[in-house]
């Protein structure tokens, strides 16, 4: 009776949108069923749910916005808590000038998701510009859409990954320690929903807590496996996927959702490089994005991806799982197996071919080239190789390897809630790529470890960890350990990459969850910070 009041309340005073009936009806109907019941149909007759409060003050309908500048283009997208039947769908843009604020655009807001996008042309990069988004006569949002970095300063990346719902709570130590920093660019590498059916409320409940660190600055999202309600994806060009598991590739869930999660974490990234859709006409992003003095490939290393059941010899109880350390890796690097797909070694192949003097490269990506974990979920869980990792198929990461070295690139990636540092090797120890993995936001759940059985360092080990060095992976790929952060260690492992590109130099930073990194005492994990020379 209390909700029914409530919701009686709410309904009715909703100011010059007028009152609802009672009896009043959505606007749209989700195509899917079973699926983000929190944000769709008649979603103010839901429960009390453990995400997030959908129904706020209608002042503050706008949860959020998000954007990247591109070639003078900018794209954002403008987040909504769910909307009533009889409220506005439109959405406008405005920018200040000369004092005066002056609106730009209107766009629609989509019922399935509730978010609209924008795109403008022409837009003036050279100078800092405040926005807002408005919705009706009382919402808005705003924030800063910055001036392109000067290329002749140092170039800060923050990087992160696997917002665990283990821990729904708002993320202060993150925002206060990244806006401490003052990064050029954010990168979320995947995994900002854990909720796997209830994306749109995890998405908000996403935006909320890391609102304060892209209100004022470029950020990139990505959406993993979790975003789009599997455990794993092997993605496959597309395909249905005959269960969640998701081992014989392809999506599990209705296309329409994959499509809602899809343009949400990314309609604000620059235009594809070819936005040819894939089977069940899944929507693509991977595309190029420069930003000052760096120009980042942004690629979908799980969309192309073999799904490894029915296609090579079960070595484990799980067709992801190898167990058997005698196993042959050549066994499972058989003919016809996809890593990135055609599609996207020809867009690698382009980027990493186009030079411009005094412009460094990064790939950013969901997860790592290699299998750069022992033991997973708990410590009597020893894996000889994990198939859900890019260490496999060895033929196709190494196909990838080398476009990343060919643009004398670096890489960053999550996914595997478990920060490393490792330099590949290709043919031989040391002839690839760096590459640096940073850790999980949450890392309560899942947690991984860097634990070689022998207990040994390898070849050309930096003594700063008793395990770093020259060592074969489970598919008996080269790498080469050079840092990593354990579960035991501070904030469980949990925090957050930096990637500092200068002139001569990459410097990768790892932080602690609950580092301070006001006061001058706080300390990185340990084996960081790492410097590299550029190449």
């Amino acid at each position: 009776m209390l909700r029914f009041l409530i919701i009686l309340l709410s309904i009715f005073y909703l100011g010059c949108q007028g009152p609802i009936n009672l009896t009043m009806q959505p606007k749209v109907q989700a195509p899917f069923a079973k699926l983000d019941t929190l944000a769709t149909n008649d979603w103010w007759n839901r429960e009390k749910n453990p995400i997030i409060d959908l129904d706020v003050p209608r002042n503050e309908v706008i949860a959020f916005g998000i954007y990247t500048v591109s070639n003078d283009v900018l794209k954002l997208t403008s987040q909504f808590f769910p909307l009533f039947p009889n409220e506005s769908r439109d959405v406008r843009l405005a920018i200040k000038k000369d004092g005066k604020w002056e609106e730009i655009a209107t766009e629609k807001i989509n019922d399935i998701g509730w978010n609209a996008s924008f795109r403008v042309e022409n837009w003036n990069s050279k100078k800092s510009i405040t926005y807002r988004i408005l919705h009706g006569t009382e919402a808005f949002y705003e924030g800063l859409i910055r001036a392109q970095p000067s290329k002749e300063k140092e170039f800060v990346l923050a990087a992160l990954s696997c917002n665990s719902n283990k821990d729904r709570g708002n993320r202060e130590n993150y925002v206060r320690n990244l806006n401490e920093i003052d990064p050029d660019l954010i990168f979320f590498a995947g995994d900002q929903s854990y909720d796997h059916k209830e994306h749109t409320a995890a998405w908000i409940k996403f935006g909320m807590q890391f609102r304060e660190t892209f209100r004022t600055r470029p950020c990139i999202t990505i959406p993993d496996d979790h975003d789009i309600g599997q455990g794993n994806i092997w993605g496959e060009n597309g395909k249905k996927a005959s269960s969640m598991a998701g081992s014989d590739g392809g999506y599990f869930f209705h296309p329409e959702y994959i499509k809602m999660v899809h343009r949400s974490q990314t309609n604000h990234l620059p235009d594809p490089y070819d936005p040819t859709p894939i089977q069940q006409d899944i929507p693509v992003y991977y595309t190029h994005f420069q930003w000052g003095a760096v120009d980042f490939a942004i690629l979908e290393d799980r969309k192309f991806k073999s799904g490894p059941e029915g296609k090579i010899p079960k070595q484990g109880p799980r067709p992801d799982h190898i167990r058997n350390p005698k196993y042959d890796p050549k066994s499972i690097d058989i003919e016809g197996l996809t890593l990135l797909g055609e599609r996207q070694l020809d867009f690698l192949n382009e980027w990493a071919e186009k030079r411009v003097a005094g412009i460094q490269k990064v790939v950013l990506s969901q997860t790592g080239f290699c299998g750069g974990a022992h033991i997973h979920g708990s410590l009597d869980n020893r894996l000889h190789a994990d198939l859900d990792s890019n260490g496999w198929p060895q033929t196709g990461r190494n196909k990838a390897l080398r476009l990343v070295k060919k643009a004398n690139a670096i890489h960053v990636a999550g996914d595997q809630h478990l920060a490393t540092v490792i330099q590949h090797g290709i043919d031989q120890f040391d002839d690839g790529p760096w590459a640096f993995v940073v850790p999980a936001i949450v890392n309560n759940y899942y947690s991984r470890w860097w634990w070689p059985e022998t207990e040994k360092p390898g070849a050309n080990a930096n003594n700063q960890l008793p395990w770093t060095g020259n060592y074969l992976d489970g598919f008996n790929n080269k790498i080469t350990m050079h840092a990593y952060a354990n579960p035991n260690t501070n904030s469980n492992g949990a925090g957050f990459g930096i990637v500092r590109i200068n002139d001569e130099s990459f410097i990768f930073e790892c932080w602690p969850r609950f580092a301070d990194l006001t006061k001058a005492e706080s300390k990185q994990f340990q084996g960081w910070p790492i410097t590299v020379k550029r190449y």
